[in-house]
This record gives structure tokens, sequence and C-alpha cells, in this order.
């Protein structure tokens, strides 16, 4: 998904008007709003997130909320994005070379919003121990690093799952930057996802798989070091978590031997596409099934006496804190479509949709915000594990849960 020359050979309209510099800002900022409404949100539902990555409580009760402080941030960020737009439409007026020649006005505004997340703004009161916490947390997971379950674990664990959904997203900011510092090069011009060669973009979208995998390699050797292992498990539960997001590298791989193939090798661009296929379709029915049965902590693939328990809802669990179960069975249908973007490929009339520069921003968006709904339901989940009481392992199907231990030895 790459934006084929032979669909958009010009700088296409959604460019002129939006260039990818400014649509890796706007998803960017998306994400602040959108982690001030799962706070909101969780908040309403007596759902403490702050308590469960471990982060201080307020000291006072004249501060502002977790989530008040976080809709302050996404305020800054939001005016500052905008403004730098409403100016970059008046210098260009969807003139094509004027967008090329003013690529420096999205590129500073992307400055600016790196700036706003680092440097220190206690003044203004946005949200300054939040963020150094994020850059300290990032800094931490970046290399694959977890937090014992005392020190955040889960915070670690929710922030690199979410730096999944946004490979592409970082991918493409990669792509901005390359295209800026190239000789003769625009970040405003029509995207070159194959600046910098043709391993580096596939490499950096690789990457936050890679620090899950590492994660859940860790929290398996803390298992295995365990005294307690013996009623622990022996740590499968995070080698099928490990396997799970393994199966993102063959995708993304085989993604870039299919745009490097050479026209004129049809059988070889045929094999590739099959094995494409066949991966991506592991890898969303693995992951689809993980976000259900484990992340969400639902019964729909567990055996039928559970499933059928006359004491929840069919395929769900006992307690359901989100909402009534109509929203738990349009979730998982919502998660299941969106984990499957990729088969319009399979349809003779859409397969160059996905093409288009607005189809590809339209799929990184759904990605995101497929995460952010994720993301209600895995702190609910984590919740009802951290305040339930007398619950086995068959009523939270994790196969790694021990009840003396149950927070260091779970994991997404």
């Amino acid at each position: 998904m790459d934006g084929d020359p032979a669909v958009e050979p010009r700088l296409d309209s959604l460019s002129l008007a939006f260039p990818l510099p400014y649509r890796v800002a706007v998803i960017i900022v998306l994400a602040v709003w959108g982690w001030g409404f799962n706070l909101h949100f969780l908040h309403a539902r007596n759902i403490d997130v702050p308590s469960l990555i471990r982060y201080p409580g307020r000291s006072s009760s004249t501060q502002l909320r977790h989530h008040q402080s976080t809709y302050r941030l996404a305020t800054f960020l939001s005016l500052t994005t905008t403004f730098s737009i409403v100016v970059f439409w008046m210098f260009t007026r969807r003139d094509p070379q004027r967008v090329i020649d003013y690529d420096w006005m999205p590129m500073t505004n992307l400055l600016v919003l790196a700036a706003l997340f680092i440097v220190p703004l206690k003044r203004l009161s946005v949200s300054h121990t939040g963020r150094s916490r994020l850059l300290w947390t990032l800094r931490r997971v970046s290399i694959g690093g977890l937090a014992e379950a005392k020190d955040g674990k889960f915070g670690d664990v929710l922030l690199a799952d979410v730096l999944t959904s946004y490979a592409k997203v970082l991918g493409d900011l990669f792509v901005c930057l390359c295209m800026f510092l190239t000789r003769n090069g625009s970040a405003t011009n029509r995207p070159d996802r194959r600046c910098g060669g043709a391993v580096i973009v596939p490499l950096i979208m690789a990457v936050p798989s890679m620090i899950r995998l590492r994660q859940c390699l860790i929290e398996y050797l803390r298992v295995r070091r365990s005294p307690f292992k013996e009623s622990a498990g022996w740590g499968g539960q995070h080698v099928a978590n490990a396997i799970k997001y393994s199966t993102a590298f063959p995708v993304i791989t085989l993604s870039a031997l299919m745009r490097n193939v050479s026209g004129g090798n049809q059988a070889a661009a045929t094999s590739l596409y099959r094995a494409w296929l066949v991966a991506c379709l592991v890898n969303s029915l693995y992951s689809f099934y993980w976000d259900v049965a484990k992340d969400w902590d639902l019964t729909l693939f567990a055996n039928a006496r559970e499933r059928n328990a006359p004491d929840h809802p069919f395929g769900l669990r006992r307690r359901l804190l989100i909402h009534r179960p109509g929203v738990y069975y349009a979730v998982i249908v919502i998660d299941l479509l969106l984990r499957c973007t990729w088969s319009l490929k399979l349809s003779p009339h859409l397969d160059h949709v996905s093409d288009f520069e607005s189809s590809i921003f339209l799929i990184q968006f759904l990605e995101v915000f497929r995460r952010w709904v994720w993301i209600f339901f895995r702190v609910e989940a984590e919740w009802i594990r951290n305040t339930s009481t007398g619950l086995g392992p068959d009523d939270i199907l994790m196969g790694d849960f021990n009840g003396a231990r149950y927070e260091d030895d779970d994991d997404d």
C-alpha cells in the first residue's frame, strides 16, 4: 500500500491540500485526544487507569484530572497544527509547485509538535508530568524493555501495543524526513515510500512488533526464573504471544518484496502474492483471536461449557463494565473487519483503491481507531483481573495464572 505511480503519477488531490507531513501530524494529535477520551470514559466507569499503569495520583483536589490534563495538551497540539495548515493553504492555494516549495511549513509543524512533547511547559500546565512519564516510558520500551509489575509493567505493554498500530505512521514519518533531506527533494511532493532504499521503511515498520516480541520473551524468562513457576506455569502464554507478534514480519517482508519484484517476472510475483495472502490471513486471524480471548478475556473461543455458561452472555464474561453486551458483540465484529483491511486487494474492483494516498491515510486512521477501541476493553479486562477475587484460571482464560501472583504473570 505505497501509492502505485501507475495509479497516481502526479501530485494527488489529497497531497495538494493535505501533504504527508500534515497527515502524520493529525494522526499524532488524534492519538492524544483519543487517550484523553480513554481516560475520561474509563474514569466515568470507575476504572482507575492511572493506578493500573502505576501513574502518580493527584496530590490535591484542585489539580486537573488526568483526562483534563490530556485534553489541554491535545488542545495545544491541535491549535498549533490547525494554524500551520491554514497558513500553508494561504501561501500555496493548491498550486502544485507552491505546495512543493513550501514543504518547510508542515515539517516545522512536526518539529513544533515534537518540542511540545519534550520541552517543559510547567507554567502553562500542559500535562508536564504526563509528558515526562510518556517520554521516560518510551525510552524504556523503545529497546524492548519491560518494567516489573509494581513499577508499571502494564503501562509498558499498553504503550508498546499502541506503537504496533502506528507502524505505518512511523514509516511515513521517516519518508517525510527522508524526502525533506534528500537533495532536490520535497516532503510535500508525492510520497516516495522507497526513499532511503527498499529496506529502511519496512524495517522501521517492523520495530514495534520487535519491541513487543522482546517484551514477551522477557516475560517468559521471568516466569522460568520464578520460584513460583510450578504454580504459575511454564510460560506458554508468553511464548504464544511472542509467536503472534512474529507473524507480522512475514507480512512486512513479503509486502516489501512484492513492491520490488520486476514487472516481467510474473511467476515470482504470483508466488509472492500467494505467500503474502497466507501471511496476512495468519497474522490477522491469530491477532483477532488474541484480542478477544486473551486481551479482553472473553469466552467466545473457549469451550462450549464456558462459552454458554448461564452466568454471563454468550461468548462474553461475568463482569461487563464498559457497556451492555450488544456493544461487545459489535466491537468484536469491528475488530475482525479492521484486522482484515488488507483484503481490499483481493477484489478485482478494489485492488487499486488501497494504492491511492487517500486510501492509505484512511486505512492508517482505521487502524489507529481500532487500537483506540481496543484500549477500552484491554484496560477493562486488566482492571477486572486486579480487582476480582476468587477467580480461577478458567474464569479468565489465562493459562499462566497464579492467584497470589496474578499481576506479575499476566501479559497482553
